[in-house]
């Protein structure tokens, strides 16, 4: 058993043994095997290497060649640059080439002095090229002459239709303003032309200095000598330059709403008369409710000054007299009249006026002057009385029924309006007739009025129309055409008066609300803004008057109102 044991021990001993040798070959073959594969990846990654370092060397022998070639065409462009370059400097001047050459280069063989004298001038011409330029200008001398033949040519043939005047439609729309009656339906194109430019020159108030060539050749020489004077004075002076413009422009007129003039006293019944002092700054008032009022003009709260009553007397018309010392009344239906004192304050009663049967003595005017009193009677007559005593110098008489009459400005004609449409031309001194014409499409005259510069004529008939005339063409015709028939109005035209500067005309007519149109005289165009729109103040329109540098215009209404307007283009009362 003993000897089984070790037999067993001995061949478990071999095994062991067998199994370390074959686990160290394992081991060694492993090793080798490592070794090998590991001196094989050298290998390889050293002929990597290398083929790499071999393809980037092509590489860049190839960029480096690509560059040469690119250097050499660059080279190549620029010398064509150059050569172009220096092409060009040979054809322009010489002293462009020597300027070229100083300033961008190339010119060590420049010298200063040389392009000096190349910039001097031109060098004077050898014979020859003196004939060749003379010879090009004689054939450019030529050839404008040949054009200048063409040019004078005549037509090869007229059309007669060309030179035929063309009559253009005056009932457009656009050009009805333009007509002065309802004769010019049609006006040739030069008369047109002449009519636009009279109603510019008109709106204008005269020719513009910019289109007037004569006084601007003129003007110019002294405008030279005196502007540096007025500069020295404009820079030497502060304020404000901008002042409004002379002439009353057209279409909007600027104005103010002011309290009513008689604020504080209204008329209990309707106003006949309201007037602007002439000289102080007051407005009187009289109306149905037998007084007189005298108010202060401000604007602002127009203070009374004082009030007169006269019993039993419902006032038709009162006027200050010229001198503003004396108001004369009239009354509805009375004889008499009165003469109210303002500075004693006494109330003189004229009781009847010998060699006037009248049963009334309503409508009067006062001569501008202060000598006269002219009293509108029935069936035509006019009774010319003193204003110093109230007596009468003589009578005239009209055909038919006299509606309205005024005096000229210098008193020495008086205007007359008959019911039937005619006007009388009075000489005062004389009292005989100088003249008489028709106003035009007028079936009953209502009332007349003269601009204070004697200048137009303005007649308002019984159909709304009121026609402006000149002076002159109511003086020498007897059917005068009129500058403007103003349509405005639906309802009789019952009273028109002018503004002092002769640019405002207002017309109304006490037989409807807001019948008060105020016209832009130098292009007879309606201001569009008053009255205003949609905005019922003036009710029936009795009397207006503007105050005398036309600072405020004054109406007086049904309702015992004197409203007050303050025209903004005027600076003074």
């Amino acid at each position: 058993m003993r000897r089984g044991a070790l037999a067993v021990g001995a061949a478990g001993g071999r095994r062991e043994s067998s199994g370390k040798r074959t686990a160290k070959t394992g081991k060694n073959n492993g090793e080798r095997t490592a070794k090998t594969g590991k001196n094989n990846g050298e290998r390889t990654a050293k002929t990597t290497r290398t083929a790499a370092r071999r393809s980037g060397g092509r590489a860049v022998a190839a960029a480096a060649a690509a560059a040469e070639r690119a250097a050499a065409r660059k080279e190549a462009e620029e010398a064509a640059r150059r050569a172009r370059h220096l092409k060009e400097l040979s054809r322009a001047s010489g002293a462009e080439r020597a300027l070229e050459e100083l300033v961008f280069g190339d010119s060590l063989h420049v010298e200063e002095d040389d392009l000096l004298r190349c910039l001097a001038g031109p060098q004077r011409l050898d014979a020859p090229e003196r004939e060749t330029l003379q010879k090009d200008s004689s054939d450019s001398e030529a050839e404008d002459e040949a054009k200048g033949n063409l040019l004078t040519k005549k037509p090869a043939w007229v059309d007669e239709d060309d030179e035929a005047e063309e009559n253009v439609d005056m009932t457009h729309r656009y050009r009805k303003d333009l007509m002065k009656s309802d004769a010019e339906k049609t006006l040739t194109k030069k008369k047109l032309k002449r009519r636009l430019e009279e109603q510019f020159q008109r709106a204008m108030g005269g020719v513009p200095a910019w289109a007037d060539l004569e006084n601007r050749k003129k003007s110019k020489k002294t405008a030279s000598d005196s502007e540096s004077d007025e500069d020295d004075d404009l820079l030497c002076r502060t304020g404000n330059f901008v002042t409004n413009s002379e002439s009353l422009p057209r279409g909007i007129l600027k104005m103010g709403i002011c309290l009513p003039a008689n604020q504080e006293r209204f008329a209990n019944g309707r106003l006949a008369t309201v007037q602007f002092h002439p000289s102080a700054q007051v407005v009187m008032t009289a109306g149905h409710d037998r007084s007189v009022s005298l108010f202060q003009v401000d604007g602002i709260k127009n203070p009374k000054i004082q009030s007169i009553y006269l019993e039993s007397f419902p006032i038709y018309k009162a006027s200050f007299s010229v001198d503003g010392e004396y108001v004369i009344a009239t009354g509805t239906h009375h004889r008499m009249f009165f003469v109210y004192d303002m500075m004693s304050g006494n109330i003189i009663p004229i009781q009847k006026v010998r060699g006037v049967e009248e049963r009334f003595l309503r409508s009067f005017e006062l001569s501008p002057d202060g000598s006269f009193m002219l009293v509108t009677g029935t069936s035509g007559y006019l009774h010319l009385l003193s204003m110093k005593t109230k007596e009468l110098i003589s009578t005239m008489k009209v055909n038919g029924r006299c509606a309205a009459s005024a005096f000229t400005p210098d008193s020495s004609k008086v205007y007359s309006y008959s019911k039937e449409g005619e006007v009388f031309v009075w000489d005062v001194r004389s009292r005989k007739c100088l003249h008489k014409f028709e106003d035009e499409g007028s079936l009953e005259g209502k009332c007349i009025a003269l601009s204070k510069n004697n200048q137009y004529v303005a007649c308002g008939s019984a159909s709304g129309v009121v026609n402006l005339y000149t002076t002159d063409a109511c003086l020498k015709e007897h059917r005068p055409k009129p500058v403007k028939a103003i349509m405005n109005l639906v309802t009789s035209a019952t009273c028109v008066t002018f503004n002092p500067t002769t640019e405002i005309l207002a017309v109304a007519s006490r037989e409807a609300d807001e019948a008060v149109k105020l016209v832009h005289i130098p292009s007879y165009t309606v201001f569009s803004n008053f009255p205003v729109f949609r905005r019922k103040q003036i009710y029936l329109a009795q009397s207006m008057d503007f105050s005398p540098r036309s600072g405020y215009f004054s109406i007086a209404n049904n309702k015992g109102k004197a409203l007050l307007f303050r025209l903004k283009h005027y600076s003074d009362f």
